[in-house]
């Protein structure tokens, strides 16, 4: 194998631990719960971005009726603002 190879094929196989942190723990609720329950607390007009976050939480960026800008960080178990 040439020695050019050598060093992406490294850079790839280290990116797996990396790219298993970016994902929601297993018994984390569907995002498509955490979106709804959000619609039922807030007048929301539109979500902006939805992230999710290295720390550990869906980062939730929305505008609600009013022209109000709101961002959360959603707990990805309970479903609940983090802080």
């Amino acid at each position: 194998m040439k020695l050019r190879y050598i060093f992406p094929m490294a850079l790839a196989l280290s990116a797996g631990p990396a790219l298993a942190d970016r994902t929601p723990p297993a018994k984390a609720l569907a995002l498509s719960e955490i979106v709804a329950a959000l619609e039922s607390q807030y007048d929301i007009h539109f979500i902006d971005d939805i992230d999710w976050d290295d720390n550990g939480y869906w980062d939730v960026e929305f505008f609600t009726r009013d022209g109000a800008k709101v961002d959360l960080k959603i707990d990805p178990v309970t479903g609940k603002p983090h802080g």
